[in-house]
């Protein structure tokens, strides 16, 4: 399977938020943005692998800032780190205020997705090729983020995660 670069699964989404997005205060309801979130995701890992993909986890999400009612919002998804058959997507939000206009970054996350078969098993994926500083950044430290999700998800002991010991060990 050939090595494939970051910006090969690039996805940037758009949506405008309508009155139905939001909840009581006008702002965008979190629910709508994560499943806005997680389509981007998915698309951005589908573009990948080329293999249909499924959502494994999402790590912590933080709203630093609200997308008003008739705001735009951007996603943008792009692969961080392929593992075996699964990869980390780094998900970027951005809400922009035409009338006044101005973008602001809302939040930011990593979903996990597995690539499956016909059958429904995990299959490979290709290796990707972090190429500008930031990607590298992120593709470094997608190895810490996926053995804390395993520790949490109880798939791997504590001890096992050599990469989150060496954070807080002079060894």
């Amino acid at each position: 399977m050939k090595p494939k670069n970051a910006l090969a699964s690039k996805v940037i989404m758009t949506e405008l938020v309508f009155p139905n997005d939001t909840n009581f205060y006008g702002n965008l309801m979190g629910g709508r943005l994560m499943y806005w979130m997680d389509t981007a995701a998915a698309m951005s890992a589908g573009k990948h692998c080329n293999a249909p993909c499924v959502t494994v986890s999402v790590d912590n999400i933080s709203f630093d800032a609200s997308i008003k009612l008739g705001q735009v919002v951007h996603i943008e998804a792009q692969i961080s780190r392929a593992f075996k058959s699964s990869m980390e997507v780094h998900i970027s939000v951005w809400g922009e205020d035409l009338t006044q206009q101005y973008k602001y970054k809302s939040n930011e996350a990593y979903f996990t997705f597995v690539a499956i078969d016909p059958n429904g098993k995990p299959r490979a994926v290709p290796e990707l090729i972090p190429e500008t500083e930031e990607e590298k950044k992120v593709f470094d430290g997608a190895l810490r983020r996926r053995q804390l999700r395993l520790v949490l998800a109880k798939k791997m002991k504590p001890e096992e995660a050599t990469e989150l010991k060496a954070l807080f060990t002079n060894s």
